[in-house]
């Protein structure tokens, strides 16, 4: 991707924030947006998007009509992206308009898992092991490796909520599990021993300030988030690594915005990273009724040039993903004492499509 242009302003009450994308992610920041003041123009080719029917304005174009794209951008004092998958074209002719926050290398970096292997490493993190895989062939060669305790094939770009990946051991068949992930570029990963799963959500401001919101547990199911527990039960020496981690990544990317980096804990205590998310992210939702600043104003206020909210935890938090039909239970939820229920306003509950959560809140402890 091209050089950033930015001119480094900073907005005032009544501008508009231009997001890339229309989903669940772009509605909550819209609706944080409109709380400090600001008014939000959403690109999006999708009719009735989540983010567009809370937003002020809305561009329905795809995302390959760079006409359109520029047009959106002249209408906006910055520009920000709800989700990694945004197109490099899209980002770069948008950039050329308007300050992009966070930066296309952001994007470069997470679009490609290689790529963002190969980052992590550079910046001092820890990783699995990995190799390149352009077909079976590179599995049969790494396989000495990679694959003492298996491995996970994954394609390089565009997989998300456990889409584009297959479990590979020893003895299986290299053909058919590249053929499962539809014969794309891949990258083969060796599964991570771990006891639990972290991550850590932490922004970077225009002038450089560095702010972490306390560590999550997550859990998954099908390669979905199902819970978060927060804030992580853990020691000073775990919270302090992974503030390192996401400090050192924010200031590589010259990175300005919300970002969140998944981790895995090995049974030492040692602290993996599996990927990292250049925006606002699942796993810090959370936040939304745990802290006096969110995730979302957080990331407002970054992009927007001004100061960093307190990240600190009032309360503790469990959140839980309403997916699919889950979501029919919003009555139960509801009735809940303690419970803050959180929908998206998608029209169709389909398997493993996320519909809405709930932050159910208790005392911290200590």
């Amino acid at each position: 991707m091209g050089a950033d242009r930015d001119d480094g302003r900073l907005l005032q009450p009544g501008d508009v924030i231009g997001i890339l994308g229309g989903g669940q992610l772009g509605r909550m920041l819209a609706l944080a947006a409109a709380r400090l003041g600001f008014d939000v123009h959403i690109f999006t080719p999708e009719q009735k998007a989540p983010a567009s029917r809370v937003a002020a304005a809305s561009t329905i174009a795809a995302y390959d009509d760079l006409d359109a794209v520029r047009a959106f951008a002249r209408r906006c004092d910055v520009i920000t992206y709800e989700f990694e998958n945004v197109p490099a074209a899209t980002a770069l002719a948008a950039s050329e308009v308007a300050p992009l926050r966070p930066g296309a290398r952001a994007l470069d970096v997470a679009q490609d898992r290689l790529t963002e292997k190969r980052f992590l490493k550079e910046v001092g993190a820890r990783t699995v092991s990995f190799c390149p895989v352009d077909g079976p062939q590179d599995m049969t060669d790494a396989a000495f490796v990679v694959l003492a305790g298996g491995a996970i094939l994954k394609t390089r770009r565009m997989g998300y909520d456990g889409k584009g990946q297959a479990r590979y051991a020893p003895g299986d068949d290299p053909a058919a599990a590249f053929a499962a992930i539809g014969e794309q570029p891949a990258i083969l990963e060796a599964l991570a021993p771990f006891r639990r799963e972290l991550s850590i959500v932490a922004a970077r401001s225009l002038n450089g300030d560095v702010a972490a919101f306390p560590l999550s547990e997550n859990t998954h199911s099908d390669g979905i988030l199902r819970t978060s527990l927060a804030p992580a039960q853990t020691d000073a020496d775990t919270v302090e690594e992974a503030a390192r981690i996401a400090r050192s990544i924010l200031e590589s990317l010259d990175y300005v915005g919300v970002l969140a980096v998944e981790l895995f804990q090995l049974e030492d205590g040692a602290l993996l990273v599996n990927e990292i998310a250049p925006r606002v992210h699942n796993t810090g939702h959370w936040t939304m009724d745990a802290c006096a600043c969110c995730q979302f104003e957080q990331h407002v206020r970054a992009v927007a040039g001004w100061a960093l909210g307190p990240s600190q935890a009032h309360s503790a938090a469990q959140m839980t993903n309403l997916i699919g039909e889950d979501v029919h239970r919003w009555r139960d939820w509801l009735a809940r004492p303690g419970a803050v229920l959180h929908l998206y306003g998608k029209d169709e509950a389909r398997p493993g499509r996320k519909m809405g959560h709930v932050n159910q809140l208790s005392a911290l402890e200590g």
